[in-house]
């Protein structure tokens, strides 16, 4: 029996084995690096603007 086990063996290779490639993913939000940083200075200027008048 021990012969039988090692036949049906598979092996995949290390690269692949158990890793997941986001660039592959479709359902991910797209957002253009502009608008990161848009949003990031909206961010601070409401921060900025609630320290001056808090």
């Amino acid at each position: 029996m021990l012969v039988m086990a090692e036949k049906e063996k598979t092996y995949m290779p290390q690269s692949t084995a158990g890793i997941m490639r986001y660039m592959d993913v479709e359902d991910r939000i797209k957002i253009k690096p502009s608008h990161v940083v848009a949003i990031s200075m909206v961010f601070g200027a409401a921060i900025i603007l609630l320290k001056l008048f808090a």
